[in-house]
């Protein structure tokens, strides 16, 4: 597709390195003597002039083409300043921030193009004339090389059958160049930066996530064709076919969000400190990843923010083995202890979970592991425990806490759409719900998510687990055999109903059951007791 050419040795002679469209963020930060490799990146011009031919020869062919290569610029500053452009040079360097310089290597081509996109929006006819007449206005027209260089485009092509493929030829370009430049400025910032390696390794991974975003746009989706699709789904969950989502295990809540948790959809569970919700996590990727379903189990990859990779994995071998980690530790095992410990262990080692325990991982970073994991072993299910320790690895970010949990919370939401996964999003609560009603009668809200009220907006199902935590009873006896009340409150849900689901819960244990469960008299379950 591509001429061989040196893109090692920096701009062309008299080129500006701005013609090529939008400064990243690492190039604004990195050196400013360094070379920019991209300025002479790939290119195909012939190609250029066909698009902007198509144009001038079938005006209808503008929707075809800004459905794929995009509207003129993302900062209108820039286009005012394009067209107050005197000369080539001034040209290319008010092409910064141009989605058309991107797209088009040449700038004459991309000053052409905005102008038949601005007269197009205007409802002005586009022909030779009206463009000229724009470009003249404008003081741009002999800039480009006057309305004969416009005649001589319009001739250059006899057809706009194949508009399309043209369209899809120069956005490959156009993403070469970007990536060109961007791993050129990764470069020239790896070799000044002062910076912490971990934040330079976000600022990085951050912008090339933004080049596959500035070009590449969801599908279009015929609703003919979507219905179609939406039928058929709908047959096989009445039938039993398949599942909405995946189960968590606790009927009343799976009843409640519609069958469990669903792909591309972010369910936050939120609670204060200590009420558990960590626990109440490792029982749901307990019950999923434990259960075999179709000759498979779920994967899951859990990203343990507080908790080290051993701490997880000891709550969840007592959990299964209904041992208490406090009878380990105090080496009061009871008979049959170490029989189930020992069981439990089997039947854990072929989960397939992946534990991450990186501490104020960014969101970047984890989008990155989870993706890898995601290609290596087919996720299921992604949890993250919590969403307040992460970092959103931008430096704008810094200014303000709200407006990282922002990021923050919509990098998540955006995981879960591009990988087609649930994730699952701890989240702690604000001491705003501790007031009035007194610490131990509290009720949470939507308002009461801590430092953003974007994770409301981003999040499709919001649940927070309430109880009322009572020391003293937590640490008698008689709390392990009927076990301490809470509640699930599903107080947002996009797609269904919300409510209450009630729940008990066994301290001892760490673990969270439905109403109708209680354990023997011992405050450790007997080996056949139902899980």
């Amino acid at each position: 597709m591509m001429a061989e050419e040196d893109y090692s040795q920096g701009p062309a002679a008299g080129e500006s390195p701005e013609a090529r469209g939008p400064e990243t963020g690492m190039q604004r930060r990195g050196s400013r003597n360094s070379p920019s490799s991209a300025s002479s990146a790939f290119a195909d011009l012939n190609t250029e002039r066909a698009v902007i031919a198509a144009l001038l020869i079938e005006p209808a062919c503008i929707s075809t083409v800004l459905t794929i290569l995009g509207g003129i610029s993302a900062d209108e500053t820039a286009a005012v300043q394009r067209k107050k452009s005197k000369d080539v040079d001034s040209l290319k360097k008010s092409a910064f921030h141009s989605q058309a310089a991107m797209i088009f290597y040449d700038p004459k081509h991309a000053a052409v193009y905005e102008a038949i996109l601005d007269l197009s929006e205007k409802g002005v006819g586009i022909d030779v004339l009206s463009v000229s007449d724009y470009l003249e206005r404008s003081s741009r027209l002999e800039v480009i090389g006057g309305q004969e260089y416009l005649l001589e485009i319009q001739s250059s092509i006899v057809s706009t059958a194949n508009v399309e493929s043209w369209c899809h030829t120069l956005r490959d370009y156009a993403m070469l160049r970007e990536m060109i430049r961007t791993c050129s400025a990764a470069v020239d910032l790896c070799r000044n930066t002062t910076e912490d390696v971990k934040s330079l390794l976000d600022t990085i991974e951050s912008e090339i996530f933004k080049v596959r975003n500035r070009f590449v746009q969801p599908e279009v989706r015929d609703l003919r064709g979507l219905m179609q699709e939406t039928f058929e789904y709908f047959m096989r969950v009445y039938n039993r076919e398949i599942e909405p989502g995946i189960p968590t295990e606790f009927p009343d809540l799976d009843a409640l969000i519609g069958g469990g948790l669903k792909p591309g959809e972010m369910f936050v569970l939120a609670a204060r400190p200590s009420i558990g919700k960590t626990a109440i996590a490792l029982n749901i990727v307990r019950n999923i990843m434990m259960k075999d379903i179709g000759g498979r189990r779920k994967t899951v990859a859990f990203f343990s923010l507080e908790m080290s990779a051993e701490q997880v994995a000891q709550r969840l071998l007592c959990t299964e083995s209904h041992v208490s980690i406090s009878s380990i530790m105090d080496r009061n095992l009871k008979p049959g202890d170490s029989s189930r410990l020992s069981a439990a262990a089997t039947s854990l080692k072929n989960a397939r979970l992946f534990i991450d325990p990186t501490a104020g991982i960014s969101v970047f970073e984890l989008r990155a592991k989870a993706r890898k994991l995601h290609d290596q072993h087919k996720l299921d299910l992604i949890v993250i425990d919590y969403l307040q320790l992460m970092k959103s690895g931008d430096a704008a970010g810094k200014d303000s806490r709200q407006v990282e949990v922002a990021a923050i919370s919509g990098g998540l939401k955006k995981l879960a759409k591009d990988l087609q996964l649930p994730v699952l999003v701890l989240a702690q609560l604000n001491r705003e719900v501790e007031k009035g009603a007194g610490p131990a009668n509290a009720r949470p809200k939507l308002s009461h998510l801590r430092e953003s009220g974007a994770i409301e907006q981003d999040a499709d199902v919001v649940v927070f687990l309430h109880r009322n935590r009572d020391d003293a009873k937590e640490s008698n006896p008689e709390a392990n055999k009927v076990g301490v009340d809470a509640e699930l409150i599903v107080e947002k849900n996009r797609n269904g109903k919300t409510g209450v689901v009630k729940l008990k819960f066994f301290p001892a244990l760490m673990e969270f059951r439905s109403m109708e469960h209680r354990y023997g008299d011992s405050d450790v379950p007997a080996a056949n007791s139902p899980k």
